[in-house]
């Protein structure tokens, strides 16, 4: 049974890593990955425990799939409810705000305006949204393509970096956040710099080698002009309804999903009257029913479809036992554990980090006799860090850099030769800091060794 799960989650997963030479779509093959490893996997176990009556064993299917539907829906919620509210931002022109004082043409200070910009607008927002907006503004801003992709990498490397300290930035922190082995305070304190040394190291090697000035595309006027106005709202409200969720979470006490789909009702409230209001003067501005209309479906349901997958290797016993394994690797002492999150950050380059840190919450569960990462041990938020980042280092690693691909169409040999080693050197870089810092200085300021 075990070799079965393994091949088909291995050949799932070869075929999602190669969607664009076979042309499937990656959100079809997890959907099916998380399909036929339930199914594989409820089938052979019927077979292997013949001691089990078939009433017994579909009643253990059906309740670990409900429980670990449960989990996936607050993940798939959640993106669906910042998705939409970005996208609502976006469709408002609320961007322009910010792009529109972007002014410099000097190739260095504009690589470090978009680069700062990326990084923390990312951590606001997450990483794919904010590679988005970053490219369209870069479409705005530099006229040759070439030269445009040099500054598209530095985005995928700046958004990923950004949401690794966040916990709304990147998926991986979002899960590791909902998943209660992170709290906000502490992951913030405790990766930030290091997440700001793996933007700047890259940032700093390549200003070294750009002179001059961009040359800036021919503006073109088109689509719908929305009021300044109803841009700053939509703007402030949008960033404000982010903000408002983790502090949701810490008031209530509940899923973060829930304070996400509330800051989106209200915001979808808000756009009704706007957009019945501008239609009376014969201007019809976009709602939330007409943004949901172009939200990036298939990208909530790869996740849906992965995170079925994974649930399926950990009711198994699969991830248990390869936890078993890294424990006697590396032992689960520092540095040991520094070595296990490392491993699985550069793995997040080749396969989605999703998945990965998926794995790791199965591994490693929070409660039980099984229990040895607590809430907030410096393993989850190095591994918040090494998947978030470690994405970077391919471009099919990271949801940024899949959609910036997308976008730009940047080949997938030209990232390799230009930008995969940059961004190890900020992987290894920030890594580093961190790891000074957990060893030395949360262990020597009194009110910094409470967060450890």
């Amino acid at each position: 049974m075990v070799v079965a799960l393994v091949t088909i989650f291995i050949v799932g997963y070869f075929f999602i890593a190669m969607e664009h030479p076979f042309k499937i779509n990656k959100t079809a093959t997890a959907l099916a990955l998380g399909t036929i490893i339930w199914a594989v996997f409820s089938f052979c176990s019927t077979i292997a425990r013949p001691d089990l009556d078939l009433e017994s064993w579909r009643g253990f299917i059906s309740g670990n799939l409900i429980e670990n539907l449960g989990e996936t829906a607050e993940i798939v919620f959640f993106l669906l409810g910042a998705m939409t509210i970005v996208t609502l931002i976006e469709d408002y022109q609320g961007f322009r705000i910010i792009t529109d004082k972007i002014t410099t043409t000097d190739k260095k200070k504009l690589l470090w305006v978009i680069s700062i910009l990326t990084f923390f607008l990312s951590a606001l927002l997450d990483n794919m949204t904010t590679a988005i907006v970053m490219v369209a503004l870069l479409r705005k801003l530099i006229a040759d393509q070439k030269e445009r992709w040099l500054y598209a990498g530095m985005v995928i490397l700046a958004a990923n970096a950004g949401g690794a300290w966040s916990p709304i930035g990147d998926v991986t922190t979002i899960m590791l956040w909902i998943g209660g082995q992170v709290t906000t305070i502490n992951i913030i304190v405790k990766t930030i710099i290091a997440s700001l040394v793996c933007m700047v190291v890259p940032v700093l090697i390549i200003g070294a080698t750009l002179k001059g000035d961009i040359e800036r595309p021919a503006e073109s006027q088109s689509g719908i002009e929305v009021p300044v106005k109803y841009r700053r709202l939509i703007l402030i409200m949008g960033i404000c309804g982010l903000i408002f969720v983790p502090i949701f979470k810490t008031i209530t006490h509940l899923p973060p999903y829930l304070g996400m789909l509330f800051s989106l009702a209200i915001l979808w409230i808000t756009t009704e009257i706007i957009s019945r209001k501008q239609e009376k003067n014969g201007h019809k501005l976009p709602t939330a029913v007409s943004t949901l209309e172009h939200i990036d479906t298939p990208t909530i349901l790869f996740f849906l479809g992965i995170l079925m997958a994974v649930s399926c290797l950990k009711v198994s016993g699969i991830l248990g036992s390869l936890a078993a394994a890294l424990n006697g690797a590396f032992g689960t002492e520092a540095p040991g554990f520094f070595f296990i999150d490392l491993i699985i950050g550069v793995l997040s380059s080749v396969v989605a980090n999703v998945p990965l840190v998926a794995a790791a919450m199965g591994m490693y569960p929070l409660e039980g006799i099984d229990a040895i990462f607590m809430q907030n041990h410096p393993f989850w938020e190095f591994l918040a860090y090494c998947a978030g980042t470690g994405g970077s280092l391919l471009i099919i690693g990271s949801a940024a850099g899949v959609a910036v691909m997308g976008m730009e169409k940047i080949d997938f040999i030209w990232y390799l030769k230009r930008i995969t080693l940059l961004a190890l050197a900020g992987y290894i870089a920030g890594a580093l800091v961190f790891i000074a810092m957990d060893l030395t200085l949360f262990e020597s300021i009194p009110w910094l060794a409470n967060l450890k």
